[in-house]
């Protein structure tokens, strides 16, 4: 049967070596195999927040520093934020990522303000900005309530689902509807009480798919400082670090493969091996 005559989306039998994988997967996808010896180096990294600390003891260098606002009717990108984190959230975030994977790129895009204000708009948008970079992961330590929102930030999870992004999105620290986490294209995170980095377990009830360490976690601050915390927002970015690592062992992977390795590799799948 010819190209033409095959239903949209087909594979045509000539077509079938354009798609074969490259590189052949090992019989057990173990964690030496998935992260091992990897530190990061080449994945790229969004933490979508309220600013990152730039130079913290906890961070080190942040490559870009960009700010989201609206006024008006227009969305005004700021490609080079000098303000850096206005509350300490996205610093904490950050600095979990980095003690993961020390040597990733780190971008800062901040959608929040002081006191953790915001808008679902601006979480839209710079959601819409980072996707169009195409980083490797999006870190979400953040989630809106409002269903007026859910359906764009669905289409955009799917979005960067299929472009190569991967969403780590914190489920809501109290049971409520709330989004990206829930969708499926996103990987989402709660927490459990370990105490090791690489603690994480996969949930066979979602919507959460991954519980990490998120209880009496030490965190990077503002001011260079530390700060002990719990909740949903401090697992996601152990999540996303160990995620930076697999891709820059295995650059190739798309979202998918890279949340199949991470169900395999759970401490209560695989992991551990």
């Amino acid at each position: 049967m010819s190209e033409e005559e095959l239903p949209a989306w087909s594979l045509p039998a000539a077509a079938v070596e354009r798609i074969a994988l490259p590189e052949e997967w090992p019989g057990e996808i173990t964690r030496d195999w998935a992260w091992g010896g990897a530190t990061g180096a080449g994945a790229r990294v969004c933490v979508l927040d309220s600013g990152i600390e730039d130079g913290h003891p906890l961070v080190g260098k942040v490559q870009q520093s960009v700010a989201i606002s609206i006024e008006g009717d227009e969305v005004i990108v700021d490609e080079e934020d000098t303000q850096g984190d206005l509350c300490g959230h996205g610093t904490a975030c950050a600095g979990v990522i980095r003690s993961l994977a020390p040597e990733c790129d780190l971008v800062s895009v901040r959608v929040l303000g002081a006191g953790y204000t915001g808008s679902g708009a601006v979480l839209l948008e710079g959601l819409k900005w980072a996707i169009e970079q195409g980083y490797d992961v999006i870190n979400m330590s953040l989630s809106t309530t409002k269903q007026k929102f859910a359906s764009l930030l669905h289409e955009l999870a799917d979005t960067a689902y299929f472009q190569r992004t991967m969403l780590v999105a914190s489920a809501h620290n109290m049971p409520v509807e709330s989004y990206p986490w829930r969708f499926s294209s996103v990987i989402s995170v709660g927490s459990h009480e370990g105490q090791d980095p690489l603690e994480y377990y996969y949930n066979p009830a979602p919507p959460v798919e991954f519980f990490a360490r998120g209880v009496d976690v030490e965190v990077a601050w503002n001011g260079g400082g530390r700060l002990v915390c719990t909740g949903n927002s401090f697992a996601t970015p152990h999540v996303a670090g160990i995620a930076a690592l697999v891709l820059s062992k295995h650059p190739e992977l798309t979202p998918f493969q890279l949340k199949s390795v991470l169900y395999l590799a759970a401490n209560n799948v695989g992991g551990g091996k």
